[in-house]
């Protein structure tokens, strides 16, 4: 259930997690960021959630129904138009492999349950100042490009 008191153009978190008594725990644990945050049940439910709600950061657990984790965040982190949303996986696995294939699936930041309240708020609150500080280099980026396409051509010397 997304955030009703949350402002248009806030931040927007995913939460993917088979679990909902773990959907619950990390949505109380980030009721205090002033964001939307909205909710999903397995992998293809998270694929289609991103696709309509746009997350800044989705929180993914590894071990869901339908796609695991690391389906899902390969499958976003391929595809131009999600690639730039972080993705903080949140599972009960521990194993070296299990943090490996994370990181080669292409998560960008991953925790252990249980999870600590203070340091998940703090993760979530980088990632998302990772993305807007990366979103407003974006949008400079293409300014300035439109200002040269608007400069006459320079004359050789």
């Amino acid at each position: 259930m997304p955030n009703q008191d949350a402002k248009a153009g806030s931040s927007r978190i995913l939460i993917a997690d088979d679990n909902e008594p773990n959907r619950e725990l990390l949505e109380v644990y980030l009721a205090d960021l002033d964001c939307e945050i909205e909710t999903a049940i397995d992998g293809r439910d998270t694929l289609d959630k991103v696709a309509s709600f746009k997350p800044d950061v989705i929180l993914l657990d590894i071990m869901m129904p339908k796609l695991s984790g690391f389906e899902v965040c390969q499958q976003l982190k391929a595809d131009s138009e999600t690639r730039q949303i972080m993705i903080l996986m949140v599972t009960a696995l521990g194993e070296l492999g299990d943090i490996e294939r994370a990181v080669e699936a292409g998560t960008d930041d991953f925790l252990s349950k249980p999870v600590n309240r203070v340091e998940l708020v703090k993760r979530v609150e980088n990632m998302l100042k990772l993305r807007h500080v990366s979103d407003e280099l974006e949008r400079l980026r293409h300014y300035i490009s439109s200002m040269d396409d608007d400069l006459p051509p320079r004359q050789a010397d």
